[in-house]
């Protein structure tokens, strides 16, 4: 299992376990791909119950929360498990798509469009739900909907991203190039 580090150590304002998130961050790193000596950094902004995310290095993997995203969303201030696999393994399985090299060309994560966004974690999250992890389907397909429009067209580069194998970074971009391309033509 790969090795991960939680900050803070102890929290004052939730009622989390640095240790549980280290093992469940752990399993999904390893779903995700990485080999047992990868380092992952895990660094939870407990005065936040908002549930922004993001990946912020690669060597080290970092990625970065707030409170809120590990949250359980009927007991507040209280740690999820479901919470804290479904925020790793969509933060970890791209964070392993940009180290494999098909996502060279792909925007850091300040720099995707929402749509770009939303697109790749349909990919990520129907790779992490294939690999044991917990997701929403219909979660993801409501948020893409909410992107993309609620097409045919749109369902379509759903169905392909959700259930891709080996995709690329121009494979995202295509599928919001088409997307964007019925929601005109349906405006027009």
């Amino acid at each position: 299992m790969a090795k991960v580090i939680v900050t803070p150590e102890t929290y004052n304002l939730v009622f989390f376990d640095s240790g549980r998130i280290a093992e469940l961050v752990g399993e999904a790193a390893d779903k995700a791909g990485f080999a047992a000596d990868a380092e992952i950094r895990v660094e939870v902004d407990e005065r936040v119950p908002l549930g922004r995310t993001k990946t912020v290095s690669l060597d080290p993997i970092s990625i970065w929360v707030e409170g809120g995203a590990f949250e359980d969303a009927k007991r507040p201030r209280q740690l999820s498990d479901q919470s804290v696999q479904d925020v790793a393994g969509r933060l970890l399985f791209r964070a392993h798509d940009r180290l494999g090299g098909g996502f060279a060309d792909a925007p850091d994560d300040d720099g995707l469009t929402l749509p770009q966004q939303v697109a790749w974690d349909a990919y990520a999250v129907g790779r992490a739900e294939r690999a044991g992890l917990p997701a929403s389907r219909s979660r993801r397909l409501y948020h893409f909907r909410n992107r993309h429009g609620f097409n045919d067209v749109a369902d379509a580069a759903f169905d392909r991203l959700w259930n891709g194998v080996d995709l690329t970074w121009a494979d995202i971009e295509a599928a919001c190039q088409e997307t964007a391309a019925a929601k005109e033509a349906a405006s027009a």
